[in-house]
């Protein structure tokens, strides 16, 4: 009798809750058969829920991983980052040999983990890099060539830099654009007004913050006029409190849609919450508020304008590459309600405008189909 083959064993390495996202995304759509895991080294990796099981020690930083604001290494550092630098890299060496294959999604923080415990032969989804701004580092390429069998790249310059020094790197389309989260979630039964506006807020610690601004910006609208409000809200964030920041009262959900996550509300403005359905909420806005990451680059992709507004704890470097990329598909203001209030109302009065800078955003971000490429790469023998 012919001796079974075990199935073969996969592990998804990531960084935030952005590349969690998108790990679990590629995951929902591997053929049936294999065995997959999910690591995401930050966070409690609510993305995986229902997925995948989800293994290894997960780090609380203050930053929860995020380098936009200023001093963030040095805050996490101070606030007991070191102490959860070990425990992660004790299970990666365990890990080397319990899976057939490894992926890491995110940026170069899981490439120099696997590194220092003499992981190899990863397959490696580069969501960081732009190739609008620094390509990679000679330090860089030289931890990617020792660590990645295969790398997928978001633009065809970072490719061909990694192609000259031997790696097997692609660029295949924007992964992002393939894991856009879509849910059960009817925006179109909760219309009343012709424009719609989305918020997304963020989903790190300055969530709350940046939704009280955004709030205040919107009431800064004449009533007649107000759009429709929808608030795309990660999970993990607390929907009361939210509501007690910007003064307003939480609802329940009233329908039995998954997505539905009730109605933020006060006497002129209503806020309708879904969880687990950004992408039907930036499909259908006219223009985005956005603070996040990975869901700003998503609804730039799908041709919605973003506005967004820059804090003085912002990296002057990250603010700058981003825009090289984001060109006037985005735009960046002071964090003033009235700044953001003004650029809103810009947006909503220009159909032309919107469409030009929707353009912009679909040339620069690139379209799906690195799903398809990728999922190869990673079942291949």
């Amino acid at each position: 009798m012919a001796e079974v083959a075990a199935p073969r064993r996969l592990l998804f390495v990531s960084n935030g809750h952005g590349e969690d996202s998108i790990a679990a995304e590629i995951i929902r759509r591997l053929p049936a058969g294999l065995v997959v895991d999910a690591y995401p080294t930050l966070g409690d990796g609510l993305a995986f829920a229902g997925v995948c099981p989800v293994v290894g020690p997960r780090a609380k930083l203050a930053s929860e991983g995020s380098r936009v604001v200023r001093g963030s290494v040095g805050r996490d550092l101070a606030g007991g980052g070191l102490a959860t630098i070990l425990p992660g890299l004790r299970f990666a060496r365990t890990m080397r040999h319990a899976y057939d294959r490894i992926i890491v999604v995110g940026d170069m923080v899981g490439i120099f983990g696997c590194r220092l415990v003499g992981i190899s032969g990863v397959v490696y989804l580069d969501v960081y890099k732009t190739g609008y701004g620094r390509l990679y580092s000679l330090l860089e390429r030289r931890l990617i060539g020792r660590t990645a069998a295969t790398v997928f790249s978001r633009s065809d310059r970072l490719a061909t830099q990694l192609q000259a020094d031997g790696v097997d790197a692609r660029c295949a389309g924007n992964i992002m654009m393939d894991t856009i989260s879509y849910g059960d979630y009817d925006v179109a039964a909760r219309r009343r007004q012709p424009l719609a506006v989305a918020l997304l807020p963020g989903s790190r610690q300055h969530t709350v913050e940046n939704f009280a601004l955004q709030m205040a910006a919107l009431r800064l609208l004449p009533v007649v006029s107000r759009p429709d409000v929808f608030l795309a809200a990660a999970g993990g964030v607390d929907l009361e409190t939210l509501a007690t920041a910007a003064h307003l009262a939480f609802s329940p959900p009233a329908s039995a849609e998954a997505g539905d996550a009730g109605t933020l509300a006060d006497a002129d403005l209503t806020v309708h919450v879904a969880r687990g359905a950004a992408g039907n909420l930036m499909a259908a806005a006219d223009v985005v508020l956005s603070q996040a990451g990975t869901a700003t680059i998503q609804t730039l992709g799908l041709g919605r304008p973003v506005v967004s507004f820059t804090t003085p704890r912002d990296r002057p470097s990250r603010a700058r590459a981003e825009s090289a990329l984001f060109g006037a598909a985005r735009e960046l203001v002071a964090p003033d309600p009235a700044m953001l209030a003004a650029a809103l109302v810009r947006l909503l009065d220009d159909a032309g405008e919107r469409a030009r800078r929707g353009a912009i955003g679909r040339e620069r971000i690139g379209g799906p189909g690195a799903i398809t490429a990728i999922i190869e790469a990673i079942v291949a023998p």
